[in-house]
């Protein structure tokens, strides 16, 4: 007897495409409708200092989150996301606290790995620093507003608009190996870097399975702000870059 093959649901796929395609579009896009007039009103000089850095970062990802969750429900009703679709129910648990932590233990043992292979291999240049907008931080206030941006911020917002919206959205479509890839494959193309891009992208990969075991983005939120955290203390703590 032969196996039936199953036919590909294409609606699906466009589907799954256009939901990642909008999720970067949008983050490409409020990098522009921010930093353009920041440009044009302050000058080039405004960002090279932390504090406005802080602000464009955070006003980025407002409008990023915005163009993400809002935009879409204008066009159709059905489409509004509410706080529970976006992973954002009740409140941090210990148990998403608990598996944060071992998240971040995983993206810590498997990216290391990968990336351990990939430069014995020299596939790709492993040392390579990660631009993150913030250089010379030479006092405490740069520092405190660096770590805002870097640790606060960009965990809470990018897990809100990738584990949240997207990878919820995504797997009402698609299955959940699938979601999970096409999720990690964008947020890793955002950062812009090959080494950078294979870190978070296992982090995504792990922190999309995080919510199916606790139902909420609260873990991946966790496990996203320790390894900036530590990032940014190896950086301009420890090394004093």
């Amino acid at each position: 007897m032969k196996k039936e093959i199953k036919k590909i649901n294409w609606s699906s796929v466009g589907y799954g495409l256009l939901t990642v395609a909008w999720a970067g579009i949008s983050c490409l896009l409020a990098q522009f409708i921010v930093g353009y007039p920041m440009l044009w009103l302050l000058g080039k000089v405004t960002f090279e200092q932390p504090v406005w850095t802080t602000v464009y970062t955070a006003l980025v990802y407002v409008v990023a989150a915005a163009l993400v969750i809002i935009a879409p429900r204008l066009i159709k009703k059905s489409w509004k996301s509410s706080r529970e679709k976006l992973g954002l129910k009740g409140l941090p648990t210990f148990t998403d606290i608990g598996i944060g932590i071992i998240g971040f233990i995983a993206t810590i043992i498997v990216s290391g790995i990968i990336m351990w292979v990939c430069g014995e291999l020299h596939l790709i240049d492993t040392g390579q620093a990660q631009y993150t907008g913030f250089n010379n931080l030479y006092n405490p206030t740069d520092r405190i507003v660096a770590f805002l941006a870097l640790v606060i911020f960009a965990p809470v917002a990018e897990e809100i608009i990738f584990r949240g919206w997207l990878y919820g959205k995504l797997k009402k479509h698609v299955n959940v190996a699938i979601s999970i890839i096409l999720t990690a494959i964008i947020f890793a193309v955002l950062h812009g870097q090959w080494n950078v891009g294979i870190v978070v992208g296992i982090m995504s990969a792990i922190m999309c399975v995080e919510r199916e075991l606790t139902g909420t983005i609260y873990a991946g939120i966790i496990t996203h702000m320790l390894k900036n955290g530590i990032a940014f203390w190896i950086r301009f703590v420890f090394m004093g870059i």
